[in-house]
């Protein structure tokens, strides 16, 4: 439940007002965001809590090769069968400030408001990444609703405001953007070398690879159709265009 959802319901945030009067989410969402793609390979990324929630949490770290510990006294049976398997790690106590050395972001998932806001607040001190689930005032990042396929990634957010209004915009873009819009970002990256090495500008660069992307035939329409050597045909005519304009 977003932090918008707690008036007069006991407080969840910093300010530990008794009762929620939302002062915390006033400004919300005129607040601007930063959008960016974190690389998370091998980082060490710290999830507390080991319900349903967190559970999404670990996955979706996961999905980007992250090294995940996860922290709680218990865990449900998925999350006791990654670690198990060695998928993440899990230390089977209570989340203590120390857990948070060495670690690039962390994750809060817990039912104990006390134990998300001293998080959020260790790791603001220590100016990390902190989430805390559905706390939007408890956050430094937020995580959008995700469109994955293959290297494609779209994120849609709403700042927080209804966590299901983005879920379902994510999944008409979903429905929209699939599979071919993958395959032609796979196909475009193999030339990315010969372009680096031969052409000379970033200007020349990007219009080859638009002259592609938005040229005639249409290469996602090729590709819906099963046709991924006309596509590469298309871009070998249009790296042999190039050549013989610089030559």
């Amino acid at each position: 439940m977003p932090a918008q959802a707690y008036a007069g319901k006991e407080c969840v945030c910093q300010l530990r007002k008794g009762i929620c009067d939302q002062s915390c989410v006033q400004g919300m969402l005129d607040t601007p965001f930063y959008v960016a793609c974190l690389r998370l390979s091998g980082r060490r990324c710290l999830v507390v809590g080991g319900g349903e929630v967190g559970l999404e949490k670990v996955e979706g770290l996961l999905a980007c090769d992250a090294a995940v510990v996860l922290i709680a006294p218990q865990a449900i049976e998925p999350l006791q069968e990654l670690a198990a398997e060695g998928s993440i790690e899990w230390i089977p106590r209570a989340w203590q400030p120390s857990d948070l050395d060495g670690a690039f972001l962390v994750i809060a998932a817990t039912d104990d408001s006390e134990v998300n806001i001293r998080i959020f607040e260790e790791a603001e001190r220590r100016a990390m990444l902190v989430n805390v689930v559905d706390v939007p005032p408890l956050c430094n990042f937020i995580l959008p609703a995700i469109v994955r396929q293959g290297p494609l990634a779209i994120a849609i957010s709403t700042a927080g405001a209804s966590p299901a209004l983005a879920k379902r915009i994510r999944d008409e873009v979903a429905a929209r953007y699939g599979e071919p819009y993958a395959r032609l970002a796979v196909l475009l990256n193999e030339v990315r070398g010969w372009a680096k090495a031969t052409l000379p500008t970033y200007q020349d660069r990007k219009e080859f690879f638009e002259s592609i992307v938005n040229g005639q035939p249409d290469p996602i329409e090729l590709l819906r159709r099963g046709e991924e050597q006309a596509v590469r045909e298309l871009i070998a005519a249009a790296q042999r265009e190039r050549e013989r304009a610089l030559a």
